[in-house]
C-alpha cells in the first residue's frame, strides 16, 4: 500500500513530502526550503533508475533532485503529516515545474 506524507526537517528548514510503498521505499519525493517553500527536488524513483539506465543521471538530478536511498521508515519519529493523494499531487505538480522552469530558465540564460 502506498503511502503519502510530509514531514520537517527544522536544522535545514525543509519540508519532505514522500510517496512511499508498502517497504517504505521512496516513490516520489518533494523537497521545499523555507518560509516560501521554494522546491529543492520533485524526483521519482522509476525516473532516477530509467535516468541511471540511460546514463544521463547527472542531468536529471541536476533538475530534479534525488530520492531517499533507503527506507523511509525514520521518518516516523519526524512527526509524520498524512497527506491526500490530491494534496500530494498538488505539491508534486507545483514542484515539478518549478524544477523545470529553473533549468529552462539557465539553459536560455547561458544562450
Amino acid at each position: 500500500m502506498t503511502r503519502l506524507f510530509r514531514s520537517y526537517w527544522a536544522e535545514e528548514d525543509i519540508w519532505f513530502y514522500f510517496e512511499v510503498d508498502a517497504d517504505g521505499w521512496v516513490v516520489r519525493q518533494v523537497e521545499l526550503h523555507g518560509p516560501l517553500g521554494k522546491p529543492l527536488a520533485a524526483a521519482s524513483w522509476a525516473e532516477e533508475e530509467a535516468a541511471q539506465r540511460a546514463g544521463t543521471l547527472a542531468d536529471y538530478e541536476a533538475t530534479f533532485g534525488g530520492t531517499a536511498q533507503a527506507p523511509v521508515h525514520e521518518w516516523d519519529d519526524h512527526d509524520p503529516q498524512v497527506l491526500t493523494l490530491a494534496e500530494f499531487e498538488t505539491v508534486w505538480a507545483t514542484a515539478r515545474a518549478a524544477c523545470q522552469a529553473r533549468v529552462h530558465a539557465r539553459s536560455t540564460r547561458g544562450a
